[in-house]
């Protein structure tokens, strides 16, 4: 029996705030972590459309968003794709066609749907600017351990890397890309 790959997929724009949350979370778990079987982990930022290919090449995609739900900051859902309808998943913002619209376009297509899921968080706030708010900061560190449970769920084998980059590192990444050359 061959094993599927898993995609971790984080969506969101870096420049609104809390929408980024997904995105730093990616960089986050290929900066610190290895993966038995290894996994793919994309920076998906508002590619919407663009990701179409990205769903219709893989079979297995774990999908990492901020979540507009009228909840507690902070609060982390774990939505199966077939459940995924009214959560406001990429609805609206620079990302307005997005992993609902994508799906939708391979049942269009007729083209087989991945297995697919979203590990949401609710956002403080939506506004111009980069980082994340001290609210989310502080609910950081459950999010990415959500998403680890998720990947041991599917028997991915999860090491913490020795050399590890925290958080702030992650941000000011983002906020300087000249760091990384």
């Amino acid at each position: 029996m061959s094993k599927t790959k898993i995609v971790v997929l984080g969506v969101g724009n870096i420049l609104e705030k809390d929408d980024g949350i997904a995105v730093y979370a990616t960089s986050y778990l290929e900066k610190n972590y290895l993966f038995d079987p290894s996994i793919e982990i994309i920076n998906g930022g508002v590619e919407g459309i663009n990701l179409l290919n990205l769903f219709m090449d893989n079979n297995h995609i774990l999908i990492l968003d901020a979540i507009n739900l009228d909840d507690e900051v902070g609060s982390i859902y774990y939505i199966p794709s077939h459940e995924l309808s009214g959560y406001g998943i990429n609805s609206g913002g620079a990302h307005e066609v997005g992993v609902m619209q994508c799906l939708d376009m391979l049942e269009l297509m007729n083209k087989p749907l991945p297995k697919s899921s979203v590990v949401g968080i609710v956002p403080k706030t939506v506004e111009v600017g980069i980082g994340l708010t001290k609210e989310m900061k502080n609910t950081f560190t459950t999010y990415i351990d959500t998403i680890i449970n998720i990947l041991k769920e599917e028997h991915i084998i999860v090491t913490k890397k020795e050399n590890t980059c925290d958080l702030e590192t992650i941000i000011e990444l983002f906020r300087n890309p000249k760091i990384l050359f």
